[in-house]
């Protein structure tokens, strides 16, 4: 079978990586934690997993249809790790939801229009109206990371992105929209483990870039940038919630419960959104995982 760009993710593995990675993945199940520090062990079991995302999504559904009749604007910011499990959680978040009313923004690379433009004037565009939620899967924060690690934009530029930042979302604020940022993050292994398991599997190669290989080589890069973006941009009004997604189905659930605990809708079933703080939690959770 031919492997995406020559197989770089399986010669990065076996040469390249680390040797506490190529260890951890060599000894590890399949649903084992690779990750050393990670609070659980293994995977949530599949059917309790199934049985609480049944119920939060019920939850979502109801949450939906009290912001249609009360006017209520969400923002929900997914950024992570590469392969951290944003789209599959945000998947989840909207499997059942009406797609009139919640919206998914993956944009691509800006266009040479876009380019000439105020740096956050794409993403004002994607906002929500009155009833509506939108998810973006990557944001402006893109300028704080990923431009950052590959050299896509300048220091005086990020500078100016650090300096408008807290204005631009205390304005979204201000303006009634309920804003949540989450940052996925998943340990050195386990993303690798994720990486070449797309690479392998025809329907899943899709999701590898260029961008993907090149940054298997710049982790402690992107962990520096990753640093102090959560460092500056932890607003009062706009915190981050970090989510330790080496359990995909426990960061899952804790990424919707986020969600619900936000909106005071009507019938919440709060004995259903208790979050853990384990997985689920501010800054100092990507401290403990970095």
């Amino acid at each position: 079978m031919s492997l995406p760009f020559d197989g770089a993710i399986s010669a990065f593995a076996e040469t390249d990586a680390p040797a506490d990675v190529r260890s951890a993945l060599s000894e590890a199940r399949k649903k084992d934690i690779v990750t050393p520090d990670y609070p659980y062990d293994r995977w949530m079991g599949k059917k309790a997993y199934e049985e609480q995302l049944d119920a939060l999504q019920i939850e979502l559904v109801k949450c939906q249809a009290w912001m249609r009749e009360t006017g209520h604007r969400l923002v929900a910011v997914f950024e992570g790790r590469d392969a951290a499990g944003k789209g599959g959680t945000i998947r989840r978040v909207t499997q059942h939801l009406s797609p009139r009313a919640a919206r998914v923004v993956a944009l691509s690379k800006p266009t040479e229009t876009e380019a000439g433009e105020w740096y956050f004037q794409r993403y004002i565009r994607r906002l929500p109206t009155t009833g509506e939620m939108v998810i973006f899967d990557r944001s402006w924060y893109n300028r704080a990371v990923v431009e950052k690690v590959f050299g896509f934009c300048t220091d005086e530029e990020r500078a100016t992105f650090f300096e408008q930042l807290p204005d631009f979302e205390r304005m979204l604020v201000k303006d009634g929209i309920i804003l949540l940022k989450f940052w996925l993050t998943v340990g050195q292994a386990e993303q690798l483990r994720r990486f070449l398991s797309r690479e392998r599997d025809p329907l899943k190669q899709w999701k590898l870039s260029s961008i993907d290989v090149k940054g298997l080589s710049r982790w402690d890069d992107y962990t520096r940038a990753i640093d102090e973006t959560l460092d500056r941009a932890h607003f009062d009004f706009a915190p981050w919630t970090v989510v330790r997604s080496d359990d995909k189905r426990r960061a899952r659930l804790n990424a919707i419960r986020v969600i619900l605990n936000a909106l005071p809708y009507d019938g919440r079933r709060d004995d259903l959104l208790e979050i853990d703080p384990k997985v689920a939690g501010g800054p100092e959770l990507w401290l403990d995982g970095a």
